[in-house]
């Protein structure tokens, strides 16, 4: 086995690539970003709600990158972000749904019964909705692709909570457990397309106490 020959191949694998990365200016998102463009040479869109962010962020990164204002959010968003990538990359291939409701001690400490409806859905409509929202813009685009024949994939940032439960968090857990039905549905219902999905569990960051 020439061990050189096969790094240099799996080195290679994501060219010529189209990846979406959102949420992908700091953290898991833009480790996931220049890891896709510097060591697997895939073309990757940075994105934020506030594009000066996802501008700094791709200095920092080399390849092939490119910075885009989404707020996964808003459905105006999804759709001008959606045609603006077509039209500049012609497809995606890639979508990391990443993007999450920023870290809230107050609400993250509060026990289950004490969470509110709003601070509920606050997290909700960032870490699932907005996951359902751009994977629906993405397998759509993917579909109509002429070269769908290559199909795509989908992979949705859970956590550990999502399958173990935790005893703080609770908005944030259940969210994350929703993206993990989102991965089955989408893998049950488009894998005749050749379109997949994959769930990423990472663990929880435990220093949200200090």
């Amino acid at each position: 086995m020439n061990l050189y020959r096969d790094a240099h191949t799996i080195g290679l694998l994501l060219r010529d690539k189209v990846a979406v990365v959102t949420g992908s200016t700091k953290g898991i998102g833009f480790a996931i970003s220049k890891e896709f463009a510097e060591n697997h040479g895939a073309t990757v869109i940075v994105c934020s709600r506030n594009k000066e962010q996802a501008d700094r962020s791709i200095k920092q990164i080399n390849g092939s990158v490119f910075a885009a204002a989404l707020d996964v959010t808003d459905g105006s968003s999804i759709q001008n972000f959606i045609q603006q990538t077509i039209s500049a990359h012609n497809r995606i291939d890639i979508l990391v749904n990443n993007a999450g409701y920023p870290f809230d001690r107050e609400i993250w400490h509060k026990r289950f019964h004490e969470v509110t409806d709003e601070e509920q859905e606050k997290i909700i409509e960032v870490d699932l909705k907005g996951s359902i929202r751009l994977s629906k813009a993405v397998i759509h685009s993917m579909l109509q692709s002429s070269l769908k024949t290559n199909g795509g994939v989908i992979i949705n940032i859970s956590s550990t909570p999502a399958i173990a439960g935790h005893v703080e968090g609770s908005p944030y857990t259940i969210a994350k457990a929703g993206s993990i039905a989102l991965t089955k549905c989408i893998a049950m219902e488009y894998g005749k397309d050749k379109i997949r999905a994959y769930t990423l569990a990472l663990g929880v960051d435990l220093c949200a106490d200090s």
